[in-house]
């Protein structure tokens, strides 16, 4: 058999756009920020993970265009040979300082860092537990490592413990989750897991791409959230959303980054980030770390945006962050409702199997610290006229 036959037999994003429902691949002629251009039309932006708006900060911008100036565009080689900068090694200081560890290692990207990481630590004999609604580059760091994935039910912690009882007692185990869960908008039940994992002498570790920046004291994450700041033994997130740039990280205990520092294959392997997307993320972490107040502006718009659509009359996830989805349940219903709200100026991010049950697709929205409440105000008008009627 061919092995091209499965491409030619694709048909689904041709009969979408067939249908005129097709929601990918929409080109933006303008910046990142709370209003775009996109395809010629003004769009309010409801389904960017820009959640401190920080893409559009003068600051973070001349930082980025000095470093261009300064070191050119790229390091043409990884972290491990002569792709390092000072300015990364500057980078992963301040990262953990900010989050109170021993250490950081940067990534080239977010996906890239959950696939280092857990590649890394997990080797054969060992197993790595995830929660079911963990991300898709979780998954596939437990699939590139030579350890065991089991999964448990999200956020049901019973079946944690069931599963970790299964686990022969000296097998090393390591415990994976979003601090943020990407599309439903709900926190990790971080102490009972961490409970669970020192019971069972397990590790832990959690994806803060949604929550650094948004929860915790000063945007500190997860842990710090729930106060647990000493107690998680891995952190990873992403420079693509709250620090708007591009790259990751993981922090931790010294000498378990400086393994994976000269064990995983992702970094090794990989160039390192850019000069330019390296000076935005650190510069846009500074901001954080000196206006703490943006934490708390995005939290409180988050609750006018909850607020805003349970009064009108919207079936959502109740949750308290920043990521809102509102349920359209079928496939097709779904994707008629985005396109309906993207010709009416709105734009939000339609969440299909498999990340969502086959009766349980959303239409994500997503809220950041530089919207205003008139702008909410007037994108919840336009999805209540869609949605309700």
């Amino acid at each position: 058999m061919d092995i091209f036959e499965k491409c030619y037999n694709f048909k689904t994003a041709d009969e979408t756009k067939a249908q005129g429902v097709y929601p990918y691949f929409h080109a933006l002629k303008s910046r990142q920020d709370i209003e775009v251009i996109m395809e010629g039309k003004r769009r309010i932006m409801l389904g960017s993970n820009n959640y401190l708006g920080l893409t559009i900060n003068p600051e973070v911008i001349e930082a980025g265009i000095k470093a261009l100036e300064k070191y050119g565009s790229g390091c043409s080689g990884s972290r491990y040979l002569n792709g390092t900068l000072e300015m990364h090694l500057e980078l992963e200081a301040e990262l953990a300082d900010f989050l109170g560890r021993d250490a950081t290692m940067t990534f080239s990207t977010g996906f890239q860092s959950n696939l280092g990481i857990i590649s890394a630590i997990v080797g054969h004999g060992d197993y790595v537990i995830c929660d079911r609604e963990n991300h898709a580059s979780i998954y596939d760091g437990c699939k590139l490592s030579y350890g065991k994935m089991l999964r448990y039910k999200h956020a049901d912690m019973e079946d944690l413990e069931r599963t970790l009882q299964s686990i022969p007692e000296n097998a090393g185990k390591l415990i994976v989750t979003d601090g943020v869960f990407s599309m439903g908008g709900d926190i990790a039940k971080l102490p009972e897991i961490v409970a669970l994992a020192k019971k069972y002498k397990a590790r832990t570790m959690v994806d803060d791409a949604h929550a650094l920046g948004v929860i915790g004291e000063g945007g500190r994450g997860t842990a710090s959230y729930y106060g647990l700041d000493k107690e998680v033994d891995i952190i990873m997130s992403t420079f693509s959303k709250s620090l708007a740039s591009l790259g990751g990280h993981m922090t931790g205990d010294a000498k378990v980054v400086d393994y994976v520092r000269h064990n995983s294959r992702p970094f090794i392997f990989s160039a390192s980030i850019t000069p330019a997307s390296c000076a935005t993320a650190l510069t846009a972490l500074r901001y954080l770390r000196k206006h703490p107040e943006i934490v708390q502006r995005l939290s409180d718009l988050s609750s006018y945006a909850r607020k805003g659509l349970l009064d009108r009359g919207l079936k959502i996830i109740v949750a308290s962050t920043p990521i809102i989805p509102i349920f359209t349940y079928d496939m097709m219903n779904t994707l008629v409702k985005a396109k309906e709200l993207y010709e009416a100026g709105v734009y939000v991010n339609p969440v299909l199997p498999p990340a969502a049950p086959q009766d349980g697709c959303m239409l994500r929205t997503s809220y950041m610290a530089t919207h205003t409440e008139a702008i909410l105000d007037e994108a919840m008008d336009i999805i209540q006229k869609v949605m309700v009627g």
